[in-house]
Formats: structure tokens, C-alpha cells, sequence
């Protein structure tokens, strides 16, 4: 049976962060805990959500890492009850959303926090207790802000997602004027952080005829727009585009993803320096060359279909034209280039064949073909 749910309330202009305090209000927000990052904090963009704050009564967390963390979730959710907080404002990337989302359950719910991660079973016992969320995305990549779902590092290493309808934001608040100041490397990975995210739903052989539709329709404002916001951050019209491509991609995450990121999330635990943008604009040509052979994928010509999006001639020029995207917008050339050994793999590959998209890809991968799609990738 396929389950279609859209999904949020989505305000979505230019200077929208002036509605912020308009949606604590109807959602029923009064003592808010704005999560953030230091980065986003010294951008000058944090400011612009406590202005648009009159008159509440407002705490902040702003030491998410860069990849959030199970010690970050649990600090900020003592914060969070310690200063009587009844609702929570993500302002920042999918690292400060995601952050967020680990404090709706932590502070809210008892017991260790791996216990409600998807892969231990603990999806159904995220209930609507769940702390209400508000996220303002600073960057066009995750689109965490209309998602059901979160990524953290637990304690012990490993790259989890935290899945539940009670976890997507009450409003995501798009406002494409925060991230004029994006620095060009940073537009370019969350770039095709999104653009991965509307090819691998769209590849995925889950029912879900609408989100096909967006998927497709974000896959065409990301590929068209993302050398144009990477090249001139002040672009508007690219910089609007991209953000809708980011919560297009995730709009359609219900479907599923697939072995890019398992591969990205199992590496991103092994190594939490590497940019979960990056690593997926990496690990996509080898896994659409791997999905080419997949009998949904061919049945329904996914691969042509994604290619028109990118006006491209057939679905077997996509892996060529990915890699010169990716030279051209000055991402790494391959794994090796951010450090990635051959040692590595036994445990990349332990983790991808657990994490919660290997079962949703259009071909179920063994460990043989990660390791295939590892080696094409360095």
C-alpha cells in the first residue's frame, strides 16, 4: 500500500523570517529555544530571528557541530527544560534542524536516545509528546525543515536517522535572503546535497506518483540554478530556486532513498569531518550506473525522464555529467581527495548495508557492489 502525505505549512518569500514570530503564535509557542550554530550566529542571521522575536521570553543553543551529535542533542535539551521552554526554533542548516528535532524527542521523551532511532525499531515510539518545531533553513540543501526525519552521531560512532511524522515542523519558514551570504564550496555541496535527494527519491521504486512530480520538478530548478548561486551568491532568482530544489528533494523523501546515502551517512560516521553534501555529489554517478540496471528503473525509463530534467540527451550521459558538474563547481574529484582510504571500507560497508535507506534503493546493493561503487568513487 503506498502512504502519500504532504505534509507542512510553508512559508515561502523573500523576508519571511519577519513571520516568525506570527507562527509561534499559531502554533503556541511562547517561550521558545532558538537552536543554531556558531556559524550562522556570527552571520549575523541568528540576530535577524531574536528581532524577529519581540517580546518573548527567548533561550538559545548555539554550539550544534557541524554534523549533530547525540552530546549536542542531550545539552540542549537540558537547556531546554532547565529554562522552561514549550517549543523549539531550528535557525540554520540540516545540521541545526536535525539538532533540533534530537531535542523534540530528548526533552520530551524517556530513555536513551538511540532507543527511538529507526534502525533499532524505535520509529513508533516517537510520539505527538514531541517538543513543537519551527525551522528556518540558512542553506538549500537538506530541506530537513519540511522532513519527517533527523540525522545524528550517537555516542558509540554511528550515523543514525530518527524517523517520525510527529517530527516534521510545524512551519518551515523559506526564506531564500538567508543564504545570500552562503560562501561559494559550501552553496555548491548543499547544492547537490539536494539535487542527490531529488534523483534518489525519484529512482526509488516506492508508489508515490506526487512525489515523483516534485522530485522531477526540483531535480530541473536544482541542476539549471546551482552553478549560478555557487558562481554569484546575490543571485536571487538561483538562490530562490535552490532553496525550493532543497524542499522539493525532501518533500519527497517518503518515497525512500537509496545506496548514496547509505554510503554517505556509514561514512560520515567513520569520518564526521566530511560534508554530507560533498559525499553524496561524490557517491551519485556510481549509484546511478548501479540503479541503470534496476527492472523499475528501465521499466519506467527513470534514467531518460532525469535526464531531460537536465537537458541532457539520454539517462547514460547522467554519471559523465554529474563529475563535471562537480569539477566545475570545485568539489572534490573523488574520495581519495578528502582523505578516504581503502582501509576504510569494511566499516563504510558495515554500515551501509544497515542504515535505513539500503532497503529502499530501486536494487538492493551486497557488499560487493558497495564495494564496487566505493572504488569507482575515489
Amino acid at each position: 500500500m503506498a502512504f502519500i502525505y504532504y505534509v507542512t505549512q510553508v512559508q515561502f518569500e523573500f523576508g519571511a523570517i519577519k513571520l516568525l514570530k506570527q507562527e509561534c503564535e499559531r502554533v503556541g509557542i511562547t517561550r521558545p529555544m532558538v537552536v543554531t550554530d556558531p556559524g550562522v550566529k556570527a552571520a549575523g542571521i541568528l540576530q535577524k530571528a531574536l528581532d524577529a522575536l519581540p517580546g518573548l521570553k527567548v533561550t538559545v543553543f548555539d554550539q550544534t557541530p557541524s554534523n549533530p551529535t547525540e552530546a549536542a542533542v542531550l545539552a540542549a535539551a537540558e537547556l531546554y527544560k532547565t529554562s522552561g521552554c514549550d517549543g523549539l526554533i531550528a535557525v540554520g542548516g540540516g545540521s541545526a534542524i536535525d539538532c533540533a528535532k534530537g531535542v523534540a524527542i530528548a526533552a520530551t521523551h524517556e530513555g536513551l536516545l538511540t532507543s527511538y532511532a529507526t534502525i533499532e525499531g524505535g520509529s513508533s515510539k516517537i510520539t505527538d509528546r514531541v517538543a513543537p518545531l519551527i525551522a528556518v533553513p540558512t542553506t538549500s540543501g537538506t530541506g530537513s525543515e519540511v522532513a519527517r526525519g533527523a540525522i545524528i552521531i550517537v555516542n558509540d560512532h554511528r550515523k543514525l536517522g530518527f524517523h517520525s511524522w510527529h517530527l516534521v515542523p510545524k512551519t518551515a519558514i523559506c526564506d531564500p535572503e538567508l543564504t545570500f551570504g552562503l560562501p561559494p564550496g559550501l552553496t555548491a555541496a548543499t547544492g547537490m546535497d539536494a539535487i542527490a535527494h531529488c534523483m534518489e527519491t525519484f529512482m526509488s521504486a516506492a508508489f508515490n506518483p506526487p512525489a515523483d512530480g516534485i522530485a522531477l520538478d526540483g531535480l530541473t530548478r536544482g541542476w539549471a540554478n546551482i552553478e549560478r548561486a555557487t558562481r554569484d551568491g546575490s543571485d536571487r532568482e538561483a538562490r530562490l530556486h535552490m532553496m525550493s530544489a532543497s524542499m522539493q528533494g525532501a518533500m519527497a523523501f517518503q518515497k525512500g532513498l537509496g545506496c548514496v546515502h547509505s554510503l554517505s551517512h556509514s561514512l560520515g560516521g567513520v569520518d564526521p569531518r566530511l560534508h554530507h553534501g560533498s559525499l553524496n555529489a561524490l557517491f551519485l554517478p556510481a549509484v546511478v550506473r548501479f540503479n541503470a540496471e534496476a527492472a523499475s528503473v528501465q521499466k519506467e525509463h527513470r534514467l531518460d525522464r532525469m535526464a531531460r530534467a537536465m537537458g541532457l540527451a539520454t539517462g547514460s550521459d547522467i554519471p559523465d555529467a554529474i563529475r563535471a558538474m562537480n569539477a566545475r563547481l570545485g568539489l572534490p574529484s573523488g574520495l581519495a581527495a578528502v582523505g578516504v582510504t581503502e582501509s576504510q571500507f569494511k566499516a563504510v560497508i558495515d554500515g551501509a548495508m544497515v542504515d535505513h535507506c539500503h532497503m529502499t534503493n530501486p536494487r538492493i546493493a551486497t557488499r560487493d557492489d558497495y564495494q564496487r561503487m566505493l572504488l569507482e568513487s575515489m
